[in-house]
C-alpha cells in the first residue's frame, strides 16, 4: 500500500490543495461543455465537481435538452430511469436508488447475511474503515477483515479465515456474506484481479455464502482491467455503484441485485432514515453523465499512458503507474522543482490542476475525462515550460 494514508490522500488529492484553494469557486465552471472559457485539465478527482451556481446551470442544460421529470420518495421520474438503466448495466433484476454508498453497502451486507453474523471483507475496504463501525453497532454484523494494507484477499486467505474461526471459536456463528470493494481507494485504486473474484464466488457458491460488491468507483476498475461492469457484477448478489464519484451528481448511490433482495431496501433504508422527498436532481445528473462513461474514460486512460510516456522524458519528474492500478499514478518531483510553484504556474497559465506534493516531492496524478479537453502535445508543452519557471 502507498505510504499516505486515507486522511492524507484525502488532504493532497483533494480540491483544497494549494493552489487549487484559490481558484475553487471558479475551477467547476469549466466543466461546462459550453463554457466560452478555456476547459481545464484536472488531475484531481475520477470526473466532474461542480459549484453550486454550475450545479444548477448544467441541471438548466439538462432540463433544456429534455425536460426533468421528478421522484417522490425514489419513485418515478428520473429516478425510475436511472435504477432501470443500471439493472440493465449490471445485469441484474433490479435497482434501487438510495441515499449513500454506506448505506447501499450497510444493507446489503445486512440483508444478505441473514440472520448469520460473521462479514469477511478487506482491512483496506470502505466497509471496514470507513463507515464508523456501523455493520456492528447497527447491524449487529462481525466484520471479519482480510489481506490487511493489501487490495484484495485470495480464495486460500478467505478459506483459511473461515476454518480459523469456525475451529477456533466455541460458541460458533454462522457465516453471512463476503464483501469485496473493487477498486479499493485506500490502496491508491488497485483493483481485485478478475480470476480471484472467480475463484472466490465459485468458493462462496459452493458453501452458500452470499456476496456483496461495493463498486462505488466500478467504472474505474472495468476501464483499467477490461473487464465489463456486467462481468464484474455477475459474479456478486448485490453490487452498489456511487452516482458522484465520475457521474457529477452531489451524492446518491445505486444498489443492485435480485428483485427479491432489492424489493426489501425501500423500507429499510426508512427505517434507517434514508429515504428522502425528492432525488431527481442526482438522478438526472448521474444520467446525463452515464453516456457515452465508458467511451470517455477509455479514451482518457489510452490518452493518459500516451502523455505520461512523453512527460517521462522530460527531466525533472518521473511518472509511475502503480501496480494492478486504475487511474491513479505516482508523480516524483526532483528536488530542483518547487512543487508548489510548480501547482501555481501550471493552474494560473495554462489551467491544469495538480494535487499537492508531499514533503518528498511526491504527489498522486488522478486521470479523469477533463484530459480530453487538451491534446498531449499542449499538456507536453505545458508542464515543460513549467518546469524550467518553477525550479527551486
Amino acid at each position: 500500500m502507498s505510504m499516505f494514508t486515507r486522511r492524507n490522500f484525502l488532504r493532497i488529492s483533494s480540491l483544497s490543495a494549494a493552489p487549487i484553494l484559490s481558484v475553487l469557486d471558479e475551477f467547476p465552471k469549466q466543466w461546462l461543455s459550453d463554457s466560452p472559457e478555456p476547459v481545464p485539465v484536472r488531475f484531481t478527482g475520477d470526473g466532474p465537481i461542480y459549484s453550486p451556481t454550475d450545479f444548477i446551470a448544467k441541471l438548466g442544460q439538462i432540463n433544456q435538452a429534455q425536460p426533468i421529470e421528478r421522484d417522490v420518495y425514489g419513485k418515478g421520474g428520473s429516478i425510475d430511469a436511472l435504477t432501470k438503466q443500471f439493472a440493465t448495466i449490471t445485469g441484474k433484476e433490479a435497482a434501487i436508488y438510495l441515499a449513500s454508498g454506506t448505506l447501499a453497502n450497510q444493507l446489503a451486507i445486512s440483508v444478505l447475511s441473514g440472520d448469520n453474523t460473521k462479514v469477511f471483507t478487506q482491512e483496506t475496504s470502505h466497509v471496514y474503515r470507513d463507515e464508523a463501525d456501523a455493520a456492528q453497532s447497527v447491524f449487529g454484523k462481525r466484520l471479519i477483515p482480510l489481506a490487511p494494507k493489501k487490495a484484495y484477499f485470495t480464495v486460500t486467505e478467505l478459506q483459511q479465515s473461515i476454518e480459523e474461526h469456525n475451529q477456533g471459536e466455541v460458541f460458533r456463528s454462522g457465516i453471512g456474506a463476503v464483501s469485496i470493494e473493487n477498486p479499493v481507494r485506500r490502496c491508491d485504486g488497485q483493483f481485485v484481479p478478475i480470476n480471484e473474484i472467480k475463484q472466490i464466488a465459485a468458493f462462496c457458491r459452493q458453501q452458500g455464502y452470499k456476496l456483496h460488491l461495493d463498486g462505488a468507483r466500478l467504472y474505474m476498475a472495468a476501464t483499467y482491467s477490461n473487464t465489463s461492469i456486467a462481468e464484474y457484477a455477475s459474479y456478486f448478489d448485490t453490487v452498489y455503484i456511487s452516482l458522484y464519484k465520475y457521474l457529477g451528481a452531489a451524492g446518491g448511490a445505486v444498489l443492485c441485485g435480485p428483485k427479491a433482495t432489492i424489493d426489501r431496501m425501500e423500507h429499510l433504508a426508512k427505517i434507517h432514515g434514508g429515504v428522502v422527498f425528492m432525488s431527481w436532481a442526482n438522478a438526472a445528473m448521474a444520467l446525463h453523465h452515464l453516456t457515452g462513461l465508458e467511451d470517455r474514460l477509455k479514451r482518457s486512460a489510452d490518452q493518459a499512458s500516451q502523455l505520461f510516456a512523453r512527460l517521462n522524458q522530460l527531466p525533472d519528474l518521473k511518472i509511475t503507474a502503480i501496480e494492478g492500478g486504475t487511474n491513479i499514478s505516482n508523480l516524483q518531483l526532483s528536488r530542483s522543482v518547487n512543487a508548489k510553484k510548480l501547482n501555481e504556474i501550471l493552474w494560473q497559465k495554462h489551467r491544469i490542476g495538480l494535487a499537492g506534493a508531499n514533503a518528498d516531492g511526491l504527489l498522486k496524478l488522478m486521470v479523469n475525462d477533463s484530459l480530453l479537453n487538451r491534446t498531449n502535445d499542449q499538456l507536453v508543452t505545458a508542464f515543460k515550460e513549467a518546469l524550467t519557471q518553477a525550479k527551486a
